[in-house]
């Protein structure tokens, strides 16, 4: 009865006495004894179930069944030395793809420089791109396979989802938003319990970066109430440009201001969101999630 699975390096050896035509020439070859060889055929036709090899004189001549095996160890080691190539390929960074998940501010910031250090590495991997501004979400794609990697803003104490580990990259301040002309733009630093009775602009979502705020309002002694919803951090700094209200957002959301707005750095307490790269367990230390994380700290 023929085995489940034929042993590979069984199969080579085959393929080495068939070639050569003898079981000494073989040993030879690969650098075996000639015992050593004869043991490995006889184990290979045991599993095989029937007879590889017949003798031909002084050598050894395949049966239909030998050759038949012979010409397919010949495939699979020409298949391993593909695999053995591409795997090669892979580990240098000339083949391959890497699919991250970031939230929106971090694309606008940190992501891009992060992104072409990468290239100068890895300029041969394919990047996917995606955007997604729910944490649940994100930790649910990359453990489900979706993505390799994900950006996103978790608690500095968090306990890791999971299956999943969290990479410290980077701390995000948020900054109070102000027009040039109010009272507190003159300012180079602004305590936090003095927007207490400004008029608030902002995006109200149920958020982490929102709490983040919030308790920080709580330790300065007050709630934070928004007169206005702008929905997201750029219309909000519109709407201060316009005179609206003042804002209170991340730094990362801070690009190229709109005109007649200024921003001042906040203090007793700072509000400060943590910034993580999420993957799956054990893969952190793959070349090219590492090299991305190196880039993403600016190591």
């Amino acid at each position: 009865m023929v085995g489940r699975m034929l042993d590979v390096r069984r199969l080579q050896v085959l393929r080495a006495v068939v070639s050569s035509g003898s079981v000494t020439a073989a040993a030879a070859n690969l650098g075996y004894t000639p015992s050593a060889v004869s043991q490995q055929l006889s184990t290979l036709e045991r599993e095989a179930g029937t007879a590889l090899l017949n003798k031909a004189g002084r050598g050894l001549r395949p049966t239909p069944a030998g050759r038949l095996l012979a010409q397919h160890a010949a495939s699979l080691a020409a298949t391993l030395a593909d695999a053995e190539s591409a795997l090669a390929d892979l580990r240098a960074g000339r083949t391959g793809k890497l699919s991250v998940i970031f939230f929106q501010t971090a694309g606008a910031s940190l992501m891009p420089p992060a992104l072409a250090a990468f290239r100068t590495i890895y300029p041969e991997v394919g990047l996917h791109l995606s955007l997604e501004d729910d944490m649940d979400a994100s930790y649910r794609k990359v453990l489900d396979g979706e993505a390799d990697l994900a950006v996103v803003v978790e608690r500095q104490n968090a306990q890791p989802r999971r299956g999943l580990t969290l990479i410290p990259l980077a701390q995000d301040p948020f900054y109070a938003v102000l027009h040039e002309d109010h009272p507190l733009a003159t300012r180079q630093s602004v305590r936090l319990a003095l927007l207490a009775d400004q008029p608030w602009i902002g995006c109200q979502d149920p958020g982490l970066c929102w709490t983040v705020v919030v308790e920080a309002c709580a330790a300065a002694g007050f709630s934070p109430h928004l007169a206005l919803d702008a929905g997201n951090y750029y219309n909000t700094q519109a709407f201060v440009g316009a005179g609206l209200g003042i804002g209170v957002l991340p730094g990362f959301a801070l690009g190229a201001l709109p005109k007649g707005v200024v921003i001042r750095e906040i203090r007793d307490p700072e509000p400060v969101r943590d910034v993580f790269m999420a993957v799956r367990d054990g893969e952190q230390e793959l070349p090219m999630i590492s090299a991305l994380s190196a880039a993403l700290r600016r190591d």
